[in-house]
C-alpha cells in the first residue's frame, strides 16, 4: 500500500526528532584498526545528545552494556540517548536503515531492499532494521516496489533538498559494477523516487570517489546545503584519480536547474591529501558531514584542508557549531558521520 496523501522528502537541515545510529561491533569492518572505533562513536554521540535524542541500535544487552561503559567516560550517557536491542552485521545505518519522509502530514518509514551494497555476503541483520527503526519512530512503513520486485537501494546514494530535487550518481545506479537492480534504467529509479520521496527532478552526476566501496554514493561528494544551494567536492590536482570525475560532476551541476528551471549555487571544496592504510586508498572526504539540530559534524583527517572545510560549512550554515570530528581511523571502515547516521524529522 502507497503512502498516503502528499510525499515530502525533507531536507537534512530540517528539525530532527532524533538521530539514528548503531554501536559499532563488527571488528572485520576495521581489521587491526577497531579498538579507537567505539571512542570515535561515544564522541559523535556526546555532540549529538546535546541537540537532539539519540537513538541507538546495540546486538544485545551485553553490547548495551559496553556501550554505556564508553558513553559514561565519554560523559556522553544522558536520558537523550535511547537503546534499541536488535542484532545488526554492520552499522551504516544510511543505507540499511530506513528513509523517513513526511506523507499528507505523517511519519512514514520507506524500507528499501538491502542487499549490502550487492558486495558482502552478510546483509540479513541489516535487511530487516528499517523495518524496526519505522515501527520504534510510529510511523507507517513503505516498501519501495518496481514490477515484481522489490527495490535495491541505499540512502548513501540520494542526496535532496527537501524541495523536490534529489541528487545521484549513475555509477551507483546505472553501473554494471556491483548493480542493485539489474535491468533498471534512469526512468525506472526517477519513476520510484516520484513515488516513495515526492521527487519532481533528479540530478544525475557521474561518478563517485576513488576508493568508495559502494561504487558511486552521492554522500561522498556531493550535498545539498540549502535549498539552492549545492555543495561538491573538488580535487586541484590534474595528476589525481579523483580530478577528472569530480570535473565532470562540477560541470553537470553548473548546467543543472530545479523543477522551476533555476540555477543552483554551486560551492566548491577541495578534497584533502589522499588517506591510506595497508596499501588501500581509502574514501576520505568532507563530503561526508552530518547535518543536526544545532550542529555539523565533519570528517577531518589531519590534513591542512580541514580548516577549509571547516570555514567553509561554517559560513554555510552560521546557525550551527561545525565540529571537526577525527576521522582518520574511521575511514578504514569506509564510512564517516553520514554514512553511520539516518536522522528521523520532527
Amino acid at each position: 500500500m502507497g503512502a498516503p496523501g502528499p510525499i515530502r522528502m525533507p531536507a537534512e537541515w530540517e528539525p530532527h526528532a532524533a538521530t539514528w545510529l548503531a554501536w559499532p561491533h563488527n571488528s572485520r569492518d576495521w581489521p587491526g584498526k577497531f579498538a579507537p572505533i567505539p571512542h570515535v562513536y561515544a564522541e559523535i554521540i556526546r555532540h549529538l545528545a546535546r541537540h537532539e535524542r539519540v537513538e541507538l541500535i546495540v546486538n544485545d544487552a551485553r553490547a548495551q552494556a559496553q556501550a554505556e561503559r564508553f558513553l559514561a567516560r565519554a560523559h556522553a550517557l544522558t536520558p537523550s540517548v535511547g537503546f534499541h536491542p536488535w542484532p545488526t552485521d554492520r552499522i551504516w545505518l544510511r543505507d540499511s536503515g530506513c528513509t523517513f519522509v513526511k506523507a499528507g502530514g505523517a511519519l512514514r518509514g520507506v524500507k528499501w531492499r538491502f542487499n549490502a551494497w550487492a558486495k558482502y555476503p552478510d546483509w540479513e541483520k541489516d535487511e530487516r532494521i528499517g523495518t524496526l527503526m519505522a515501527r520504534a519512530a510510529g510511523a507507517g512503513e513503505d516498501r519501495a516496489v518496481r514490477g515484481r520486485g522489490r527495490v535495491v537501494l541505499e540512502g548513501g546514494s540520494i542526496d535532496g533538498n527537501g524541495r523536490g530535487t534529489l541528487l545521484t550518481t549513475e555509477e551507483c545506479l546505472l553501473g554494471t559494477v556491483q548493480q542493485r537492480n539489474p535491468g533498471f534504467t534512469r526512468a525506472d529509479y526517477e519513476a520510484v523516487f516520484a513515488e516513495r520521496l515526492g521527487i519532481r527532478k533528479v540530478i544525475w552526476l557521474g561518478s563517485g570517489i576513488t576508493g568508495d566501496d559502494t561504487h558511486g554514493h552521492v554522500d561522498d561528494i556531493t550535498r545539498f546545503v540549502a535549498e539552492d544551494t549545492i555543495l561538491t567536492m573538488v580535487e586541484p590536482d590534474p595528476l589525481d584519480a579523483n580530478h577528472a570525475p569530480l570535473q565532470d560532476n562540477l560541470r553537470r551541476l553548473k548546467a543543472a536547474r530545479d523543477p522551476e528551471g533555476n540555477a543552483f549555487r554551486i560551492v566548491e571544496l577541495p578534497m584533502p591529501a589522499p588517506v591510506w592504510f595497508d596499501g588501500v586508498r581509502l574514501p576520505a572526504s568532507y563530503g561526508n558531514f552530518y547535518i543536526a539540530n544545532g550542529l555539523v559534524l565533519v570528517p577531518v583527517f589531519n590534513d591542512p584542508n580541514d580548516r577549509v572545510a571547516l570555514n567553509l560549512l561554517a559560513e554555510l550554515f552560521p546557525g550551527r557549531q561545525v565540529i571537526g570530528i577525527y576521522a582518520g581511523d574511521l575511514i578504514w571502515g569506509f564510512g564517516a558521520m553520514h554514512c553511520m547516521t539516518q536522522q528521523q524529522p520532527g
